[in-house]
């Protein structure tokens, strides 16, 4: 019986420790996952996608964070990002995502954050 105790005491100790000393350390940088649909929900390879920070620059078409193409999965990644929102730009063969989910949410620090946007 001591024994047990001892060992859970151990664990305990040990789970306290390694949540204390990697709380804040950071594993992966502040990234952003944008998945480009069609109108039927099926991904869209080649768009190009865009991130602004202001509503001003994405209105204007200014001041342009980056830009990227998206891959056989519909999938853009945009890494190394501040922890913000951003406005989201998709264009491919005339269509965009206007009206399909501009704006993101303030994104979450060390994780790869995740948005659908549709072209229509």
């Amino acid at each position: 019986m001591k024994k047990y105790l001892i060992v859970a005491l151990l664990a305990v100790f040990v789970v306290g420790v390694s949540s204390y000393a990697f709380a804040d350390l950071k594993l992966l940088p502040t990234s952003l996952k944008v998945l480009v649909l069609d109108e039927l929900g099926n991904p869209v390879e080649g768009a190009e996608v865009s991130l602004f920070k202001s509503e001003k620059d994405y209105r204007a078409g200014t001041n342009l964070l980056v830009k990227k193409t998206s891959d056989k999965n519909g999938e853009v990644v945009f890494k190394k990002l501040k922890v913000s929102e951003y406005f989201v730009h998709a264009d491919f063969d005339g269509k965009t995502n206007i009206g399909g989910g501009v704006l993101t949410e303030k994104l979450v620090e060390g994780r790869i954050n995740k948005v659908n946007t549709i072209v229509q």
